[in-house]
């Protein structure tokens, strides 16, 4: 792999550590947030998915121009964006206020995964995809692992509207980095051929017309809107699950969603290297098989201990569905589409993660419990499960490889 090819991968993990260190702080902030804005767990529901609901329109959009436009300016304007966004969370003080931020903030994140994705894809070769993309998300799962550690200490000599000018900070300098060391596309050496992955000269109404008529692309779409639905929902409500109902600390609650975070760290590079051998397909399985065992646990079992256990098995569940999903884009589709391909996924994506905080934080508003929060998790992961049977039974080959 070329210098530059590492400078990219390294230049997407830092942007999708910033992006998804917004998206899941919000979580961890939960509880204070909660008291401070005075708000109801629906509210807060709704404020998350502005920012789902900004991502998901826009994503579409971003995956298309990052196939056609410079992806170094794309990456630099919308991480900037996102970092500002961050910092206006500081100052919110009413539900509107809040929502219309992260709204802002989902914006931003939009040019957060289509795009990067696209250009790491550009400069690995397929027998990596799967490997690469793992390392690149492993900054979600870092985020979550780092913030969950260090907010706890941020709170104790401040509040959470410092956190959050802390996160803005953060991806200011991400942004940065993606001026400084993105290139779209690779340049072969002298006298070997064009450059690689030129300008596509397919129309748009070609391109989506090629992947809408390819029944996989809805199997794999609507899998992805349900897992994203179920993994949402603990990510959201566990932190002030384990404080409001089961009476444990802030900092131990917040140990949790670092639980998730390590145990995804650890599953993303093993199981995404794994489904470089067995396929895409029965990997997206397994992650629906544990994401939906660990919701059981959350909401069934009471003792922090068993608990720990269960949010790693989610945790590890968590952890490749991103990156494995996105590399079967590559290995269903032809190259110069996948960007189109991920974010058309995104849509699906950003459906079940609109939904999911406003349904969960409405069945603990109505039971007085969260236990139905999380069953909705397991049902989602059985869900997604199911309709990738289609394509696992079929043992779908493209290009040689198996998905």
């Amino acid at each position: 792999m070329p210098n530059r090819g590492i400078a990219i991968i390294i230049a997407g993990f830092f942007t999708i550590f910033v992006a998804f260190s917004i998206r899941y702080s919000y979580g961890l902030l939960l509880p204070e947030m909660l008291l401070s804005l005075a708000i109801s767990k629906t509210e807060a529901g709704i404020i998350y998915s502005s920012y789902f609901l900004t991502y998901t329109l826009l994503s579409p959009v971003l995956g298309l121009l990052v196939d056609r436009y410079d992806a170094r300016a794309i990456l630099t304007i919308f991480v900037a964006l996102l970092g500002a966004a961050a910092y206006l969370m500081s100052s919110a003080t009413t539900v509107l206020q809040a929502s219309i931020f992260f709204a802002l903030a989902g914006i931003g994140h939009s040019a957060c995964w289509a795009p990067v994705v696209t250009v790491v894809l550009r400069w690995v070769s397929a027998k990596r995809r799967g490997i690469a993309l793992s390392i690149v998300d492993l900054g979600s799962a870092a985020s979550i692992a780092f913030w969950s550690i260090i907010i706890p200490f941020i709170l104790i000599s401040s509040s959470w509207r410092t956190v959050w000018v802390y996160l803005g900070i953060a991806a200011f300098l991400s942004a940065g980095l993606n001026l400084f060391m993105v290139k779209s596309h690779p340049v072969p050496e002298p006298g070997t051929g064009p450059t690689a992955a030129p300008v596509i000269q397919a129309s748009i109404r070609t391109a989506y017309t090629t992947i809408l008529k390819d029944k996989r692309f809805y199997l794999i779409g609507f899998s992805y809107m349900l897992i994203s639905f179920s993994i949402l929902i603990p990510l959201t409500f566990l932190t002030a699950y384990a404080i409001h109902e089961l009476k444990i600390s802030y900092q131990s609650a917040a140990a949790l969603i670092a639980v998730v975070g390590i145990a995804g760290a650890i599953g993303k590079p093993i199981l995404g290297h794994f489904s470089d051998s067995v396929g895409r397909i029965k990997v997206m399985m397994l992650c629906g098989v544990l994401a939906g065992v660990g919701g059981i646990g959350m909401a069934y079992v009471q003792e922090f201990t068993a608990l720990i256990l269960c949010t790693a098995v989610f945790g590890v569940g968590y952890g490749p569905i991103w990156p494995v999903y996105a590399a079967s884009s590559r290995d269903l589709f032809p190259k110069e589409y996948s960007g189109s391909i991920v974010g058309l996924w995104t849509l699906y994506h950003g459906a079940g993660s609109v939904l999911a905080p406003v349904l969960a934080g409405w069945t603990i508003d109505a039971t007085g419990a969260y236990s139905w929060a999380f069953i909705l998790t397991v049902i989602s992961s059985a869900l997604s499960l199911l309709l990738l049977l289609p394509l696992s039974s079929s043992m779908i080959q493209h290009n040689g490889q198996r998905i």
